[in-house]
């Protein structure tokens, strides 16, 4: 070979090497880039079952105090602490009734407030005091939501809002005499900066004006109970399980029975699953945080990424006797890329789910699911669908 020769192979071979190097650069930083926009990943699941001491399969509500985790179950409360089941909670002990719907916490006293089937219960200094429909200010003994507000207590019954004053006693009930409810039977409470919000079964949402006392009500615009005619023009359907507000974005959200609606103060952003990664329309609960929506459904658990338009849902493997789950992950083109996981949440039928710092714990049907972020372990999945992409 000629020296000339030589020369042009070594300036060949340095340019190649520079393009392989600059394509490695490009190749690491989508990965990266990718990887920093991906939504958190659960990936290990630990699951409380009547096979270790849950009183009843059936987990309606959960509550996080710090390291406590209260759980209302349909045979009685649950407490949960360092990792195992503390105490249990039955009507024997002086709960008003077993079947427990709502959880609420009194960050300023510490007192448990919950709602059941057999009216309003409030645990402090280990001593429970209850309050009915005979014995108190509440509209009915059927409560399915409980929220604190200051000094009051907000409790939704079938029979309409109760709010009761813990300093003074008083008690005042709204109902379609005093307030724009087309439906008594109300199923969640929650409180936002300066109003109250509740869910309606039937009769949408209401937000309640803690300045001016006065009721606004959100409505499905098209006033079809069985199809969906206006996406984004309103509250997505009057049937509506719960309601949330987000303190970081403001935002408030509402599932309903037929789909997830976003509310934040102008715009409406509403979901279906035919349009979105949403596992299923048909949702129990919703919560909220930071740019977070978790949608409770009947098909799983779903993650909104609201920012990046990202869907995740959790949801346990089809074949249930392996004990493995599925990671569905939906980006805003609509692909999907699966994930396997081997531990999974206790079942797919999803009724709520609550916040303890970056863990989340999941009301299920057949069971509490405590669930992990790894980062290790995700930080490997994230790289599985990077590749699959």
């Amino acid at each position: 070979m000629t020296q000339r020769a030589q020369i042009r192979r070594r300036i060949n071979l340095r340019s190649h090497t520079r393009r392989f190097v600059l394509l490695a650069v490009v190749v690491t930083l989508f990965a990266l880039a990718a990887h920093a926009q991906a939504p958190a990943l659960y990936t290990r699941w630990e699951n409380f079952t009547t096979a270790n001491g849950m009183p009843d399969e059936k987990v309606f509500c959960v509550a996080v105090d710090g390291n406590r985790i209260w759980a209302g179950t349909e045979n009685g409360l649950v407490l949960i602490e360092n990792g195992k089941i503390a105490k249990v909670y039955k009507p024997e002990d002086g709960l008003s009734h077993r079947v427990v719907t709502g959880v609420a916490i009194d960050k300023k006293t510490g007192d448990v407030w919950l709602a059941t089937f057999g009216g309003l219960s409030r645990l402090s200094g280990g001593q429970f005091q209850n309050y009915t429909n005979l014995t108190s200010g509440l509209a009915n003994d059927i409560v399915y939501g409980v929220a604190i507000q200051d000094e009051f207590v907000w409790a939704a019954t079938t029979a309409g809002i109760s709010r009761f004053n813990t300093r003074t006693g008083e008690w005042t009930i709204f109902s379609e005499k005093n307030a724009p409810l087309h439906e008594p039977w109300s199923y969640g409470i929650a409180v936002g900066e300066g109003k109250v919000y509740a869910a309606v079964w039937g009769g949408g949402m209401l937000e309640y004006d803690l300045a001016t006392g006065n009721w606004k009500p959100y409505n499905d615009p098209d006033g079809e109970m069985e199809i969906v005619l206006f996406q984004n023009q309103g509250l997505i359907h009057d049937i509506v399980s719960s309601v949330a507000y987000n303190r970081d974005t403001k935002m408030l959200w509402a599932s309903t029975y037929f789909g997830l609606s976003g509310y934040d103060g102008r715009n409406w952003h509403n979901y279906l699953s035919t349009d979105s990664g949403l596992a299923s329309d048909f949702i129990n609960a919703a919560q909220s945080r930071g740019d977070e929506v978790w949608a409770c459904t009947d098909k799983g658990l779903s993650l909104l990424d609201f920012k990046t338009n990202t869907w995740i849902t959790y949801r346990p493997s089809p074949d249930t006797k392996s004990g493995h789950g599925e990671i569905l992950i939906t980006t805003p083109d609509k692909k999907i890329r699966k994930l396997d996981s081997s531990t999974t949440l206790a079942h797919n039928y999803i009724l709520n789910i609550a916040f303890q710092g970056q863990d989340i714990w999941v009301a299920t049907a057949k069971g509490l699911s405590h669930g992990f972020r790894e980062s290790t372990k995700e930080g490997k999945l994230h790289e599985r669908t990077i590749v699959s992409r």
